[in-house]
């Protein structure tokens, strides 16, 4: 065989794994998110004012921040199950957290100074902190195992990526529930139940992700 047909069967035999690697990450998400989703709607649910709450800008917000981490988390999990990704930051990661940047900015600007404690503390930090992890477990499970297929580069980077989605999977269904929309909460409570999974996923990715 020639080196130009060994290198073309190849490059044919990684395309083939890849394709592979990303539907079982896709089926894992799929399936981590539906077994999130019977638990969330079994045990809390979506609040009684939804249908409200879509007409205001804090809520819409909110899950808009959360859609914006979840596509960003999901842009590195199939950029980093690969053994030839790079280490640089995506831009949608940039991207997600400029948003987070802009929305707590503008928050800060049309509240009065005395009612940001308010905001920030909100009424749920607990359940927010305790519930996302939570929700999020079966989908970082299931992604992990997916991502065995697809031997990153970086064990470590690919366990925080994982994790990130898995958390962002918990969060996008926790914001219908939760009542406090305010930037300010999402960006601080919102934001260490996703960095709390974030490093799980980072620690046992580094253990079972290793090739």
């Amino acid at each position: 065989m020639r080196t130009e047909d060994l290198i073309a069967t190849l490059a044919a035999d990684a395309g083939a794994v890849d394709q592979q690697a990303s539907r079982r990450l896709w089926l894992a998400l799929g399936v981590g998110a539906a077994v999130a989703g019977v638990a969330f709607f079994a045990l809390i649910g979506v609040r009684e004012d939804i249908a409200a709450a879509l007409a205001t800008w804090r809520f819409d917000v909110k899950l808009l921040l959360v859609a914006a981490a979840l596509v960003a988390a999901l842009v590195d999990c199939v950029r980093l199950m690969r053994p030839t990704a790079t280490k640089a930051l995506h831009w949608s990661s940039v991207a997600a957290g400029l948003l987070v940047l802009a929305a707590v900015v503008f928050e800060l600007l049309a509240t009065p100074a005395d009612a940001w404690r308010t905001k920030l503390v909100g009424s749920n930090a607990w359940l927010c902190l305790t519930t996302i992890p939570f929700l999020a477990a079966v989908p970082l499970g299931a992604m992990l195992f997916a991502m065995r297929g697809g031997a990153p580069a970086s064990p470590q980077l690919a366990g925080a990526a994982a994790g990130r989605l898995a958390a962002a999977v918990g969060a996008l269904l926790y914001a219908t529930h939760c009542f406090d929309d305010s930037p300010l909460f999402v960006a601080t409570w919102y934001g260490l139940a996703m960095v709390l999974v974030t490093v799980i996923g980072a620690a046992v990715g580094a253990r079972v992700l290793r090739w």
